[in-house]
């Protein structure tokens, strides 16, 4: 599929409430244990997505989008939600999740970005240089991966409960 920024939007717009129906009113067992060694737990998940609604893509765009001689993006920290998220209970993160997603989708659409921005050009600290388009759908491609890391995540809570039936469970196989 080629990009679509209304196809994309179906993506961004939902997953916030994917994420509360999943969830809202789980217990710790299932979202504050991790895969194991360095793996986030989905309470880290939630307060990375929640950094990135503030410091990578709405200001990475706005980078693109901008008449500034330098484009350079600055780095993100992929770790910082570990700090700055820090015994906020998870259904406050949720809602934080939310309501910044609410307001980067609603200054997205207001910026009625012309098709041809679209292959407006920054500079990325690791991969040099990159389109709007490829931000956009980079962003989100980003909520699908964490939505299965996610699911991942709790599934592997049950790894040794679920008996033989693991050979049927590829989300347990890895």
């Amino acid at each position: 599929m080629q990009f679509s920024l209304s196809k994309s939007l179906e993506i961004l717009e939902s997953t916030p409430d994917v994420l509360i129906s999943m969830l809202y009113n789980a217990s710790p067992d299932w979202t504050n244990k991790n895969e194991g060694g360095n793996s986030w737990s989905v309470y880290e998940i939630i307060g990375h997505l929640i950094h990135g609604e503030k410091t990578d893509w709405i200001p990475r765009m706005d980078i693109i989008l901008s008449d500034k001689i330098d484009k350079t993006f600055e780095p993100f920290d992929r770790f910082a939600q570990l700090e700055k998220s820090h015994k906020k209970p998870l259904e406050q993160l949720l809602k934080e999740f939310k309501d910044l997603r609410k307001k980067n989708i609603e200054y997205l659409i207001s910026k009625n970005i012309h098709p041809k921005s679209f292959d407006a050009r920054a500079i990325h600290p690791d991969f040099g240089e990159v389109s709007l388009t490829q931000l956009l759908a980079t962003w989100t491609v980003h909520d699908l991966n964490h939505i299965s890391q996610i699911a991942r995540v709790m599934a592997k809570q049950y790894k040794d409960a679920v008996g033989p039936w693991i050979s049927y469970l590829r989300i347990l196989q890895n």
